[in-house]
């Protein structure tokens, strides 16, 4: 008898002081279904919530936004947003506010967060390299100049993803190069170099197991890749000659390997300066198909449970979003969601997938199942979407 008064007691104290939480500020909640949306003409994001599909608040005085790319602490409680002008901003998404704000740099297109959450890094075209901060205080850890030939030339960095045992991969844009930054001593980092990686390394992803990082190559036909899993990972060439002897398309805007889908056995690339998709047998990395689509694919990116691949355009396609269904393997829809598609973001579970559409000035949301609208957002400008739910994926 008294065991239970006692945890009758226990019982009340403890609803007393949730309570108390509750009417002494903001509601508690969880962070899994929060997420930000780029407002790129006024250096701004919205705070969204995905469940209700609603506005929490908005946060500005980011400077320029017009390649901006978000990552997320593993709680998702905390947005890291790095700007075109190098200002890196760690954003609390339950007080909607600026937790701190650093200026890294003269250039910069993105950014990564470490396996074990403690470290945020930067890839800058000016100056080129990458920079390690602390992802707690963003205090400046390491500082990696991504120079080549005879040691004074520096290139721009692209392709930064992170890779499992603290470590970053990334490609050396004028060099042909992609290296290996092991951080797991952070202040001491250890540079592993693969010359001779191609022409103009653009962009690059790790897939989502960890195991292999692409670097997409502008300035020639083909793939560069790592077996990331190797203790002594070799550099070989994928794809060679995919568009070789064809006359290439003027490229308007360059595809984001980022949103590559990776579905089951296959990946979905977008082909450089055509419009076509390719697809790629992920067991030997030969191309197995290719799909015809509406325009120059920049985004092609899968649901993820991988039984859709979601495709958007260059100009002058760049109002059209395509669907093709990964097991009839056909397009299935070609849908007109708004002027300026510019970027694509699936819930965690895959059920809805938000779209900015800049030139309306909204974010349009699409039921995946039914491929129905089934709400919008106002938003200023809008170019990237980032969910929370990305903390739990590498690569992401």
């Amino acid at each position: 008898m008294l065991s239970v008064l006692l945890r009758a007691i226990a019982a009340l104290a403890l609803g007393t002081s949730l309570a108390g939480c509750a009417g002494g500020g903001a509601a508690l909640r969880g962070t899994g279904d929060l997420g930000v949306v780029i407002e790129r003409a006024d250096g701004a994001v919205l705070v969204v919530e995905n469940s209700t599909r609603s506005i929490l608040g908005r946060i500005d005085g980011l400077g320029d936004l017009s390649h901006a790319h978000a990552v997320f602490s593993r709680d998702g409680r905390y947005a890291y947003v790095f700007g075109r002008d190098g200002g890196l901003s760690k954003l609390d998404l339950l007080t909607r506010r600026v937790a701190a704000r650093v200026m890294q740099a003269g250039n910069s297109i993105g950014g990564a967060i470490s396996q074990d959450g403690r470290l945020v890094v930067a890839q800058n075209y000016d100056p080129g390299g990458i920079k390690v901060f602390d992802a707690g205080s963003l205090e400046l850890l390491a500082d990696i100049p991504a120079t080549h030939g005879d040691g004074t030339l520096r290139s721009k960095v692209v392709g930064l993803a992170d890779a499992p045992g603290n470590r970053f991969v990334f490609a050396l844009y004028d060099a042909g190069e992609i290296w290996i930054a092991d951080l797991s001593q952070p202040r001491s980092p250890r540079i592993t170099r693969f010359p001779g990686a191609g022409r103009q390394p653009y962009d690059g992803l790790v897939t989502p197991d960890g195991r292999h990082y692409l670097a997409g190559l502008f300035g020639e036909d083909g793939i560069a890749a790592l077996d990331l899993w190797q203790p002594q990972p070799q550099l070989r060439r994928i794809l060679s000659g995919y568009g070789r002897g064809e006359q290439r398309l003027p490229v308007f805007k360059m595809p984001h390997l980022r949103g590559w889908a990776v579905a089951g056995r296959r990946a979905y690339l977008p082909a450089v300066g055509r419009h076509e998709v390719l697809v790629v047998d992920t067991e030997t990395w030969q191309e197995v198909g290719r799909i015809p689509v509406k325009g120059q694919p920049v985004f092609v990116m899968a649901r993820p449970d991988g039984r859709q691949v979601w495709i958007n355009f260059a100009l002058p396609d760049n109002g059209w979003v395509q669907v093709f269904d990964t097991l009839g393997g056909k397009i299935v829809a070609s849908l007109q969601p708004g002027r300026a598609v510019l970027h694509m973001e699936f819930t965690a579970r895959g059920d809805e997938v938000w779209m900015s559409a800049r030139d309306d000035d909204r974010v349009v949301i699409y039921d995946t199942a039914h491929l129905a609208r089934v709400g919008e957002i106002a938003a200023r400008s809008p170019s990237g979407i980032f969910f929370a739910s990305r903390a739990a994926r590498i690569g992401f």
